[in-house]
């Protein structure tokens, strides 16, 4: 894939950037301001390059048409902010207020565009109208930089369509996290150990069964850990559990047997009668959650025994919260894990989505990881093995449409 430097001299070109900005938001408020920071190297290159600079990007879900609650404007905000510039604010996308905005830049000047998926163009799964849309975004520019790692599994205009109709590249985010990624997929050092949570085995089966090949050691926590304890006959009280997938984890167990990889699941549990922050919380064996009460964290002795299998890797992925961080009582396992992280001589890199958060709202700095990616679903699905549309279009390959 090209990258910027490929593209020559920038001096004056109107340069085109799909950035992930898509942050969460308290009412007008950012929360967490991290894909926003990740960013911003590649706007300020452009910028220092002397090229003038289009912003386009995406927040939550809007259903097509301008909904301001999905504004980007405090974004764009932010933005200035901590490129401590002006930063130009448009609007609209394509339409009048766009093309005034982006007439009035001059050479070093940047501008955000508003929320692209206001436009039902942007994820319309007709080609013909993703691709008029694309054709409206590309008449404001000269060239296209994919820097929003967060959105190249999907195929919509401003990420996929829009490479085939100007000179386009990767900016250094999307550059960085497909290195990472592919140190962690092609010859990882080892030992390598990948760490898997959230709520549901079903949303890593891809990942588990790409990973079982390549890693040492598989730790489970988080929700997806009781459909693993069940599988092997334990009772699981009133804890998250997938009926469906009980044969799936317990065919895991046996491959990971068979491959020689160390499968590794909690030896203890944190429980609590209600799925509440004040719920009385006690520590119980893994085999003896009693039938009333949900587990909602790995035990201390199970975060610890993590924690020291981590430390001893050279590579690490993570994946998904250990328990449920957001409730102080049953923070303390995904806290273990990543301080474990911050504590590996090799490369840590946490996966994206729930964990991002949860090492910011933990208090971690993203400077003690190896990496933080930007894109948990991205990221997953790169790890699964899947062709990226994002990315594939910027190798020139032929791909299928990602929902």
């Amino acid at each position: 894939m090209k990258t910027v430097s490929d593209l020559g001299d920038l001096r004056g070109k109107r340069v085109l950037v799909r950035s992930d900005l898509n942050v969460p938001l308290d009412g007008s408020v950012i929360t967490d301001d991290g894909r926003v920071r990740a960013s911003v190297p590649t706007i300020k290159g452009l910028a220092e390059a002397g090229a003038r600079v289009i912003v386009v990007a995406h927040l939550g879900r809007p259903k097509g048409a301008p909904d301001p609650a999905f504004s980007l404007g405090p974004v764009a905000t932010r933005l200035g902010e901590l490129l401590d510039l002006q930063v130009f604010f448009a609007r609209d996308t394509v339409g009048n207020d766009a093309k005034t905005v982006v007439a009035g830049l001059g050479n070093g000047d940047i501008a955000v565009l508003e929320n692209v998926r206001f436009n039902a163009g942007e994820t319309s799964k007709d080609d013909a109208v993703r691709g008029e849309f694309a054709d409206q975004l590309a008449a404001l520019a000269d060239v296209f930089v994919s820097d929003g790692f967060g959105v190249v599994h999907r195929k919509q205009a401003s990420v996929y369509d829009i490479a085939t109709r100007l000179p386009a590249a990767v900016g250094s985010l999307v550059q960085t996290e497909v290195e990472v990624l592919k140190r962690l997929t092609e010859h990882p050092e080892r030992p390598y150990v990948v760490v898997l949570g959230g709520s549901k085995v079903s949303d890593k089966l891809g990942v588990i069964d790409n990973l079982l090949d390549k890693a040492d050691s598989l730790l489970i926590g988080g929700g997806m850990v009781f459909t693993f304890l069940a599988a092997q006959g334990h009772e699981v009280g009133q804890s998250l559990l997938e009926v469906d997938q009980l044969d799936v984890a317990k065919g895991y167990i046996d491959a990971a047997a068979e491959k020689g990889v160390d499968l590794i699941l909690p030896t203890d549990i944190v429980v609590a009668p209600e799925f509440k922050a004040d719920s009385p919380a006690t520590i119980v064996p893994a085999d003896q959650i009693p039938a009333d009460q949900l587990g909602l964290d790995i035990g201390p002795d199970s975060a610890a025994a993590f924690a020291d299998v981590i430390r001893g890797a050279r590579t690490v992925f993570w994946n998904g919260p250990m328990g449920v961080f957001e409730m102080e009582a049953f923070a303390a396992g995904t806290k273990a894990i990543a301080q474990a992280l911050t504590e590996v001589d090799g490369l840590s890199v946490v996966g994206g989505g729930d964990s991002a958060a949860a090492v910011r709202t933990l208090g971690f700095e993203d400077s003690a990881f190896g990496h933080i990616s930007t894109g948990g679903g991205a990221s997953l699905e790169y790890l699964e093995g899947k062709t990226l549309p994002g990315l594939a279009i910027l190798e020139n390959q032929s791909v299928e449409g990602n929902d």
